[in-house]
């Protein structure tokens, strides 16, 4: 009886750990290349799915095509296109807060050039300002894709931007880092645009007076208010208090003291940044590089269009050619008959 009931258990297990073992093998159907594409869409599409969280967008993730606005790009502008851009854009930005009452101030580089006379630094690729949280939400639900029609004080020149919010606004905190801006002027003739980020006191009851954007650029109350009113490119501007610890604290002492930076060197006399002799040179080599370069283009364009010719030519007398033969053919087996 007893062995009866040992031979049931050992039986009764043998059974459960069989049902727990690991299942046997079973080889994929799917070739190594198949599973190799596979990996492929997923990882693309992984990259799609972030990608999508992002709301601005731009033609190149480089320094100088990551400063254009996608929608709106044709190509990258000349240095003196540029500089029209910017000097009308920003123009264009703060008469627009001005004419709503709504408070923006110049920051980081737009700053530093402000600082140095009142204008744009000549080799930065885009302008920078900054508003309060209050200001962004409002510009959201108010302003959000105004088409703005500039016209210059002279008369002389017209032209659109268009203030784009992004609705990531109310997500004050970095996020995955792809909406870091805030809101965008551009220019819709050509993508050039002006960043603008809020700032917002993320913790007011651990660090009350403490305004930071989404890019960890951070200020205590008395570094900003109450602002400065001020002139930047011939229009009435604001720029914070303290200003100068600012642009010590993000950009260090010799940002002020340096006078010749990126191909540009200070010139005391005109109170302008004009280009170096060594930008110049290079610039005027690289300017004949181009029209060699394009003067080689139209040559070959031209060459291959008279070939084209002579090869549309020869095909002509051809078949003249052969028109005659046929000719000559037929009416030689017309007198035979």
């Amino acid at each position: 009886m007893r062995l009866s009931i040992c031979a049931a258990a050992i039986a009764t297990t043998t059974l459960f750990l069989s049902s727990m073992a690991t299942p046997a093998y079973k080889p994929s159907s799917k070739s190594p290349s198949q599973i190799a594409d596979e990996m492929r869409r997923k990882q693309k599409q992984k990259k799609l799915d972030t990608i999508d969280n992002k709301y601005f967008h731009e033609p190149g993730g480089d320094s100088t095509l990551g400063h254009y606005d996608r929608r709106y790009f044709h190509g990258v502008v000349s240095d003196e296109e540029r500089t029209d851009t910017q000097s009308h854009m920003i123009r264009a930005y703060l008469n627009f807060f001005h004419e709503n009452e709504l408070d923006t101030w110049i920051a980081h580089g737009t700053l530093l050039g402000w600082w140095w006379n009142g204008k744009r630094l000549p080799w930065d690729l885009d302008l920078d300002t900054q508003v309060a949280d209050a200001t962004l939400h409002h510009l959201g639900d108010v302003h959000n894709q105004t088409r703005y029609a500039y016209n210059s004080s002279d008369g002389a020149t017209q032209r659109e931007f268009l203030l784009d919010v992004n609705p990531w606004i109310w997500q004050r905190n970095r996020g995955d880092g792809l909406n870091v801006i805030d809101a965008r002027w551009i220019d819709t003739r050509n993508g050039l645009f002006i960043d603008i980020t809020g700032l917002s006191e993320i913790r007011p009851d651990t660090h009350p007076g403490v305004w930071s954007c989404k890019n960890y650029h951070m200020y205590q109350t008395g570094e900003l208010y109450p602002m400065r009113e001020t002139m930047f490119e011939g229009v009435v501007a604001k720029v914070p208090y303290n200003y100068d610890k600012i642009l010590v604290d993000e950009y260090k002492v010799g940002a002020l003291v340096v006078t010749e930076f990126n191909g540009h060197m200070w010139n005391t006399t005109l109170k302008e940044w004009v280009k170096t002799q060594e930008t110049l040179d290079q610039e005027t080599k690289e300017r004949m590089r181009k029209e060699v370069e394009e003067r080689k283009q139209r040559e070959e364009v031209e060459r291959q269009r008279k070939a084209g010719e002579e090869r549309k030519k020869k095909e002509k007398e051809d078949r003249k050619k052969m028109d005659m033969e046929d000719k000559k053919k037929a009416l030689g087996e017309a007198k035979l008959e």
